[in-house]
């Protein structure tokens, strides 16, 4: 048998909160953490205070209702939130944080998620305070490029409210839902299943004050996407691409994406991503292999600033793999390439700031 949220919300619709008189759903009682991992089911029901009379018989009966109308071989558990103590409302989550980055590309194999590990290093290590999300919820790789991957988050009791605790590694805050699944099997959720993991990912995790929160976005234009923006007010994106032409129009559309009249996102500039290949024996040659200057001209047609460009070396890849991202050692070519993209986003983003109002979260109106 294979569940989906539906099937749990419609079980969870068959009972009655004596409170309201209503269902549990009608009543707005069931929290949007739903999760479903095989024949685990796990959510929260909100009460109106935590002495609530009826807390105990309606967990119960939200229990024996999925037992009867889904199956008693369901394993739930149900946690329990309060009116008083509510989740921050879209728009006013991370208050502490000063500025929002995505890191965007519009197809993978590009090194986006090698570019926003290294910029949130390279930030760092500049004396900033940066946070880092991988909001990749189907193929997440920051737990391996900072050698983390066996990192269980735990939970910290903070202002009335459990939170997720990050991970700090190299100066960085970090998060990923790799944490959170078998790296070794494939990620089977549905749209609103992984919306609600990276929901919770942002506003019941303690980021406390940050300079720059990073967000390693999936490639293309996905719910991701528009769970991200409808949540968080972006500060401006990061497009990431290679020099060559089907890479090239696939970020064209990623910026148009970020550009659009209900988006409004500022685009702070492009990165080029192996730009060139340099081999280690003859640091002073450079092999166009993917093209030349693709980037830098797709950057002017777009008026948009060229942030930096990367170079292709053995070492990039390899330092990736053993958690050692190349941003480490400033004295490499590629380590010096990535602490200039690094002062290149503080420059454009504080010339945002300074010029442009902040970003409004996407608003999503019923028809």
């Amino acid at each position: 048998m294979t569940l989906y949220p539906k099937l749990i919300m419609d079980a969870l619709a068959t009972v009655t909160y004596p409170g309201t008189k209503k269902n549990l759903v009608e009543s707005e009682m069931v929290a949007d953490n739903l999760r479903i991992d095989g024949m685990k089911v796990s959510f929260s029901l909100i009460f109106p205070r935590d002495t609530d009379p009826f807390m105990k018989s309606t967990i119960k009966a939200a229990e024996a209702a999925i037992h009867y109308h889904v199956s008693k071989d369901v394993e739930v558990t149900i946690e329990v939130e309060t009116k008083s103590k509510p989740r921050p409302e879209a728009g006013k989550m991370l208050p502490g944080v000063k500025n929002i980055i995505a890191v965007s590309s519009g197809k993978g194999g590009v090194g986006k998620s090698t570019v926003a590990a290294n910029l949130a290093i390279s930030l760092a290590r500049l004396g900033y305070k940066v946070g880092l999300l991988d909001t990749d919820i189907f193929g997440p790789s920051m737990p391996k490029m900072f050698g983390v991957e066996d990192f269980r988050p735990y939970a910290v009791h903070k202002d009335g409210r459990d939170l997720i605790e990050p991970v700090e590694k190299y100066g960085v805050k970090l998060l990923s839902i790799g944490f959170f699944v078998n790296p070794d099997t494939a990620t089977l959720w549905r749209g609103g299943m992984a919306s609600n993991a990276l929901k919770q990912l942002i506003g019941d995790a303690d980021w406390g004050e940050l300079d720059y929160f990073v967000l390693d976005t999936p490639p293309g234009t996905s719910d991701i996407h528009l769970t991200l923006l409808q949540t968080l007010a972006i500060t401006g994106a990061v497009i990431v691409s290679t020099p060559q032409k089907v890479a090239l129009a696939d970020a064209r559309k990623g910026i148009d994406m970020y550009r659009n009249d209900k988006v409004n996102v500022p685009i702070l500039g492009l990165v080029e991503n192996m730009a060139w290949f340099t081999p280690a024996e003859l640091p002073e040659n450079k092999y166009y292999i993917f093209g030349k200057e693709g980037c830098k001209n797709l950057a002017k047609e777009m008026d948009v600033p060229l942030l930096a460009q990367i170079p292709v070396v053995q070492s990039i890849c390899e330092s990736g793999d053993d958690g050692k991202p190349a941003a480490l050692n400033v004295d490499t070519m590629t380590g010096q390439a990535f602490i200039n993209l690094a002062m290149a986003v503080v420059t454009v983003v504080n010339r945002r700031n300074a010029e442009q109002a902040p970003t409004k979260i996407v608003e999503v109106k019923n028809s």
